[in-house]
Order: structure tokens, then C-alpha cells, then sequence
């Protein structure tokens, strides 16, 4: 068993735990970031504008229980499990090994911290590049909202599952629709640029001031918060760019272009929101500054759980499994000692 599959596999498995704990923060989340595109969306189809349908954490939380009951925090859960897996596996695979081979060579904190910040930039997008199909499926299903449906009179989901989502898209979009938002998810890796090296940083001061000389589970548990909310609060306008990309439906042809389960404009006319740039100038314009901040809230109290579910189960499984696999390679050392 080599370290990188250990990686591998305890990536994967922390990304699968924190995705099942945290799926109804992420819905609550996706909706507040999405809702603001959708109500535009109406208004501009000739629809009467509705107030605000989501209304903060515990707002939220009851409109989608009177309208969907519990399965409604749980949309888009396929695609969580199906994305959590590869993402974190593939992240930290290409993390580690990054690390493994350029640490050797690094002497000062200071390349360090750059090294660790290039390894996770590089890991990052290695990840994203390959699941962010998933991650756009994930989005569909999770912004799709009744009090915004523009076609379906009788308040039916455009997407049923996942894999009904898939098909939707390609038929009606094409290919292109599954990398949707992939600029801002690039931009994103900001994020992990910050919060990686910083946790890499805090580990270390916390072994070093440890009497045991190692970090310790409270020790996880206190870098990966301190890391997450530092990164998260420099890097979320970029989330909610993203997500207002990812659930704006491409025009094909002569059908109706579309925002997640509601009407943009009608006849070709091309998608509101384009690129990176022009997508951050129309939020401003018609929602000012505060939108770039939407569901804020309700995003640190599903990243730093779903951070700290992930990189505790990460640490904790490497650190059984290097355990395993040392004491695996002195018993046999032993037995050829002893033949």
C-alpha cells in the first residue's frame, strides 16, 4: 500500500463524510445564492417579482420544510457523494505528492509556505478541471425552487435526479453546460491557496508547542476552523459567481434560455450573466455589493464543519493507515531477521 493511495483514500473518505453531515447547509446555501438571479429572472418574463423567498438560516429552513419536507434538504445528494469522493481523493493525492517531491529541497518557512501554496493551487484545479461537471449537476438540483418556476404550472422540478438532470442538460444545453462557472471555480482556488498553507503553518506551531510534540485531534480541529474562516471570508464573492454561472441555462438553438428552473429571456437572446468580469458587474448593478455576500451566513456554518469533518477524518485515517502499514513493515522485517 503506497503513500499515495493512502492519501488518496483518506481524502475520498473525509470529502464523502463531511458531504453526507453537511448536505442540508449546502442547500440552504446554493438557494440564498441562487434566489437573487431567479427573482430577476421573473420580473424580466413578465412575472410579477416576488419578495424574498429565502430569508437567512432559520427563514430558509422552514420555507424548504413547508415546501419539500426533509427530502428537500437532501437534493442534490447523488452528486455530493459522487463529487466529495474524487475531489478530495484527487486533491490530496496531487497535494501530498507535490509536497513529497519539492519539500526536501525547502529549507525556510518562508519557500515552504509558497511551496505548500502552489502544491494546493496545482491540486486544486486538478480536482476541479475533473469533477466540476458533478459539481454543476449538484447546483441544478439544489437552487430549483417552487416559488420560481417559470414553465411548470403545476410547480413540478425541472430536474428529478441526477441522473435526470445530466441527460436535461445535454439534451437541451450541450456539452459546454457542464463546465459552467469553471472560471470562477478556478478563481477559487484562491482559496485553498490560503487556507492550506495557513493550516499547514498552524499544525506545525501547535506540534511545536505541544509537550506530546504532535497536533492532536483538538489540534486538527482548531487550524482547519481558524484556516477555513480566514480563507472563506476573503474568498466567498467568488461562490456566489460561480453558483449564479452554474445554474444559468445556455441557449441552444431556438429554445428558451433559462436560469436554473426559471425563464431569462425568451428567442436566443443571450445569457444575463458572462464570464467572470461581466457576471460581477451585473450582480453589482442590479443587487449591489451586499449580494456578492448572500448566504455568507449559512456558508461558514457548512464550510467549517464540512472542513473540519473532512480534514480530521483525512488526518486521522492517513495516520491509522501509515501506522498500519509501518507496523506491516517492521513485522516483516523482523520475520526476515529472524529466518
Amino acid at each position: 500500500m503506497s503513500d499515495s493511495f493512502i492519501h488518496a483514500f483518506a481524502g475520498a473518505m473525509g470529502g464523502f463524510m463531511s458531504g453526507i453531515a453537511t448536505c442540508p447547509l449546502d442547500v440552504i446555501k446554493t438557494k440564498l445564492q441562487a434566489q437573487g438571479a431567479f427573482r430577476r429572472a421573473l420580473a424580466e418574463g413578465g412575472k410579477p417579482t416576488t419578495d424574498v423567498i429565502y430569508k437567512g438560516f432559520t427563514g430558509s429552513v422552514r420555507t424548504i420544510w413547508k415546501d419539500e419536507r426533509l427530502r428537500g434538504f437532501y437534493r442534490g445528494l447523488g452528486p455530493i457523494v459522487m463529487g466529495y469522493l474524487p475531489t478530495w481523493g484527487v486533491y490530496f493525492f496531487v497535494y501530498e505528492d507535490l509536497k513529497q517531491r519539492t519539500i526536501t529541497n525547502v529549507t525556510l518557512d518562508k519557500n515552504l509556505i509558497l511551496t505548500q501554496m502552489q502544491a494546493a493551487v496545482i491540486a486544486g484545479a486538478s480536482s476541479t478541471m475533473i469533477t466540476n461537471p458533478i459539481w454543476v449537476i449538484k447546483t441544478r438540483l439544489m437552487s430549483q425552487a417552487k416559488h420560481f418556476q417559470g414553465s411548470d404550472s403545476n410547480g413540478q422540478f425541472q430536474y428529478k435526479s441526477t441522473f435526470h438532470a445530466a441527460k436535461t442538460m445535454y439534451q437541451q444545453e450541450g456539452w459546454r453546460a457542464f463546465y459552467s462557472g469553471m472560471g470562477p471555480a478556478l478563481l477559487g482556488l484562491t482559496h485553498v491557496a490560503i487556507q492550506f498553507p495557513l493550516y499547514e503553518l498552524m499544525k506545525r506551531q501547535v506540534a511545536a508547542r505541544s509537550e506530546s510534540g504532535k497536533t492532536g485531534t483538538w489540534g486538527y480541529l482548531g487550524c482547519t476552523i481558524a484556516s477555513k474562516v480566514i480563507a472563506s471570508c476573503a474568498t466567498y464573492p467568488h461562490e456566489v459567481i460561480r453558483t449564479r454561472l452554474q445554474t444559468q441555462q445556455r441557449a441552444n438553438g431556438t429554445s428558451t434560455t433559462r436560469i436554473g428552473s426559471g425563464p431569462v429571456a425568451v428567442n436566443g437572446v443571450q445569457p444575463r450573466y458572462k464570464g467572470i468580469v461581466g457576471t460581477a458587474k451585473t450582480i453589482l448593478k442590479e443587487e449591489g455589493w451586499r449580494a456578492f455576500y448572500s448566504g455568507m451566513g449559512t456558508n461558514m456554518l457548512r464550510a467549517v464543519p464540512a472542513s473540519c469533518v473532512t480534514l480530521v477524518t483525512y488526518e486521522t485515517l492517513s495516520g491509522a493507515m501509515k501506522n498500519w502499514k509501518d507496523r506491516k513493515i517492521e513485522a516483516e522485517m523482523a520475520l526476515h531477521a529472524s529466518s
